[in-house]
């Protein structure tokens, strides 16, 4: 089978969706390809946090667009995303992360972003049953939220079907089926063939394939500075509802958790130090215990609460924190990937300005600091 489209998309999960979707959306006929279910990969095994403190500019600007995005799709799919808005504290118990968090504030606040530095009393407020011990008071954006991954991914794809389904132009999605292989003719990409043997031709390519990218890239000479690392997470049996906001204990053994407001489950992980490099999804029993251990210094009230279950994921990370949004060397090969784990809250505007960059040239906020052959040392994503 041959087929062609304007446009052919490499990964299921939430980035390739949001970026199919705006490509849609500005009439161009897409074709996106996943090797497993969508929602398979990273966007499937994050816990669903939705937050706009961040240390770079771009980041910053993105994440904001990005929630006014989620609160319409909250506002116009039929069936939602679960988006819920309860903020996020940033905890500092320590006077070097109190500063480096008030310094951050002053950066946010220049974007318009309603973010404060508050006080125990004011924590306390909002966490009536935090431990305080050594906490000096805490980054608390209130509009930061919540989300399903998986209402958020379907609503994309139900949407991407819809647009033009009654056209010779109705765009696709492939699940189960593997690309195996770019099509090039000198620098130029011409297409993809799958597992199944199929070729698809279009004029522009882009991958999105998370930790997976470099698998590919690779077949056609692009060593992308990417590299997966494992994180695991937890999720709760549901319990009384205790508080609103994503808890950020950024110390080296602290850990991050909300409790849903569909359900009143607590979901949460931690970045393991040092980091499990690979693709890896097992999960383990250090991780259930040392996280467990986190959780109830945090918020001893939760000492009664069960764990449900507990999973692997993998993050695709870059040596300074920050995404590659950008064509590569060769012609009309795109990359969207890198995304250090903030790819499912960054999605909804990363995806609108991909698809203009690949169509136009620019986008409404220019991607230069996502751009593939940047300096990577210049400045490091603080908030990752």
């Amino acid at each position: 089978m041959n087929k062609t489209a304007d446009v052919l998309i490499i990964g299921g999960g939430i980035i390739g969706l949001s970026s199919a979707y705006h490509l849609a959306k500005m009439g161009q006929k897409v074709i996106l390809f996943e090797k497993e279910y969508l929602c398979a990969g990273s966007t499937g095994r994050c816990i669903g946090g939705i937050r706009q403190q961040f240390s770079s500019e771009t980041t910053i600007k993105v994440a904001m667009e990005s929630i006014k995005m989620f609160i319409e799709m909250e506002q116009t799919w039929k069936d939602g995303i679960e988006w819920y808005q309860g903020g996020y504290l940033f905890l500092a118990h320590n006077e070097e992360k109190s500063n480096i968090y008030k310094k951050l504030i002053q950066l946010q606040k220049q974007f318009g972003l309603d973010v404060e530095y508050i006080s125990i009393e004011e924590i306390k407020k909002i966490v009536p049953n935090i431990n305080d011990d050594n906490l000096l008071g805490a980054a608390y954006c209130p509009s930061d939220g919540q989300a399903n991954p998986f209402l958020t991914a379907q609503g994309y794809a139900h949407q991407i079907k819809n647009i033009n389904k009654h056209t010779k132009r109705k765009n696709e999605i492939y699940t189960y089926t593997e690309v195996t292989d770019i099509i090039t003719d000198g620098n130029e990409v011409k297409g993809l063939i799958t597992n199944k043997g199929d070729k698809f031709y279009a004029p522009k390519v882009l991958t999105a394939a998370g930790p997976f990218i470099n698998e590919l890239t690779k077949k056609i000479d692009i060593d992308l500075p990417v590299y997966p690392e494992r994180h695991e997470a937890i999720v709760t049996d549901s319990a009384e509802f205790l508080f609103e906001p994503m808890l950020v204990d950024y110390r080296e053994d602290g850990c991050y958790f909300h409790q849903k407001h569909d359900n009143g489950q607590f979901i949460g992980c931690y970045s393991s130090i040092p980091n499990v490099p690979g693709t890896s999804v097992d999960s383990t029993f250090e991780f259930l215990t040392q996280m467990s251990k986190r959780m109830l210094r945090i918020v001893p009230a939760l000492r009664y609460v069960s764990i449900m279950r507990q999973w692997g994921g993998s993050y695709t990370m870059t040596p300074d924190g920050s995404p590659i949004m950008d064509e590569t060397n060769m012609k009309g090969f795109y990359i969207a990937g890198g995304m250090c784990g903030h790819g499912f809250m960054l999605a909804p505007m990363l995806g609108k300005l991909m698809a203009q960059f690949m169509l136009e040239g620019k986008s409404d906020i220019p991607l230069d600091e996502f751009k593939l052959n940047r300096d990577y040392k210049a400045g490091q994503e603080a908030m990752k």
